[in-house]
């Protein structure tokens, strides 16, 4: 079963579930504010996905860090940040079992 990966009040995560229940699609839903990123979780995104790539630079939380957090980010900077985080994660997040499809636009689910 696919996994959207989500923060309720998002409305691109929204658009992504509304396209998935239009579909007809069966898919689970996993809040990352309310149910958590835990590192086992964070390690498999990431074994799909370049740590960059889902690091979510335009978020509310990334603007409310220190400077000093966000200076000289690398993988593992990263990592640690998601983890205390989780809002830092792009999303939605879409786990086919196969991939992970990061973001969300209209059409995007259409070949599932």
């Amino acid at each position: 079963m696919l996994t959207l990966y989500v923060i309720k009040n998002c409305d691109t995560c929204r658009k992504a579930r509304k396209a998935l229940e239009d579909k007809g699609i069966p898919f689970q839903v996993h809040d990352l504010r309310e149910d958590g990123l835990s590192a086992p979780l964070l390690e498999h995104i990431l074994h799909r996905v370049p740590v960059m790539e889902v690091l979510n630079k335009r978020s509310t939380t990334w603007r409310q860090l220190d400077e000093e957090e966000k200076a000289d980010i690398d993988a593992n900077k990263a990592r640690e940040l998601m983890l205390s985080h989780p809002t830092l994660l792009r999303r939605p997040l879409l786990d086919t079992g196969d991939e992970i499809l990061v973001g969300y636009r209209d059409g995007d689910y259409d070949s599932l």
